[in-house]
C-alpha cells in the first residue's frame, strides 16, 4: 500500500499544478502586445500566464510617465490563466500597462510592465 501512495502523490501534484507552484506565474502574451500601437477608444487589456492566477489578488493599472492614469478592475470570471480588464478611452501618448498577479496556489507573486502607445 505504501508503494502506491509514494507513486500517486507525485502524480497528483503534477496534475494539479502543485509542482508548478514553486515559481510565480510567467507572462505568455498580452493585448496590447509590448510596443504595440493602439487606437484611443475603449481599450481591452488581456494578459495571459503559464499557470493559474489568483484573480482576487491581482491588479492592473495604466501608467504614463510613472503616474497611474487608470486603475483597472480585472474580471474575476475570466479563464484561470487570464487577467482581463476594460478601460476608458486614452488620449494619444505612450503608456505602460502594469500588472501584479499571485499564483492561484498561493505564495508566489509576479509583476510586470507592458509598454504601448495610443496613436493620434
Amino acid at each position: 500500500m505504501r508503494q502506491v501512495i509514494f507513486v500517486l502523490v507525485p502524480v497528483a501534484l503534477a496534475l494539479t499544478g502543485g509542482i508548478a507552484a514553486a515559481s510565480p506565474p510567467q507572462l505568455r502574451d498580452s493585448r496590447p502586445a509590448a510596443e504595440e500601437f493602439v487606437d484611443g477608444r475603449n481599450q481591452q487589456y488581456v494578459v495571459r500566464f503559464d499557470a493559474p492566477i489568483d484573480h482576487a489578488a491581482s491588479r492592473m493599472e495604466v501608467r504614463q510617465s510613472g503616474y497611474v492614469v487608470q486603475s483597472l478592475h480585472p474580471l474575476f470570471d475570466s479563464a484561470p490563466t487570464v487577467l482581463f480588464a476594460s478601460g476608458t478611452a486614452l488620449p494619444p501618448g505612450r503608456y505602460t500597462l502594469h500588472w501584479h498577479v499571485g499564483s492561484a496556489f498561493g505564495g508566489d507573486v509576479a509583476d510586470g510592465d507592458i509598454p504601448f502607445t495610443v496613436r493620434p
